[in-house]
């Protein structure tokens, strides 16, 4: 058993999001990574895909999220589950938190961008 209390070394920062790491391989996780993300009002994250399946509970605010060129609203309470390999984007129209759950050797790639990033919150 592995308690996670989250630190500032977990958290990364974008221009659009903060991403707080909690299970990770690097945090005692053998396979699963969970972290939240904080999403300030009127942010739009970059068009992007993951090579592992998401699963995103949104804790507090709205998301508006685009995969697959299909846009669905996620509330609070709400749970929407991402595909592997399919472009997506995330949208804040007012401040949001979400929970996010995937297998911990997701990387992320981006339209038009060679190669791939991985994630260093889930790692």
């Amino acid at each position: 058993m592995h308690v996670i209390t989250p630190t500032a070394e977990n958290v990364v920062e974008s221009p659009n999001a903060r991403m707080t790491g909690l299970a990770a391989p690097s945090r005692g996780s053998a396979e699963l990574s969970t972290w939240t993300v904080e999403i300030e009002a009127d942010r739009t994250g970059p068009e992007h895909s993951v090579s592992r399946e998401q699963v995103w509970t949104v804790t507090e605010g709205t998301l508006h999220i685009t995969c697959a060129g299909r846009t669905e609203e996620v509330g609070a309470g709400q749970t929407v589950v991402l595909p592997p390999d399919v472009v997506r984007q995330v949208h804040a129209p007012r401040a949001a938190r979400a929970h996010v759950a995937m297998r911990a050797d997701g990387v992320a790639s981006v339209p038009g961008v060679e190669g791939t990033r991985v994630l260093p919150w889930a790692r």
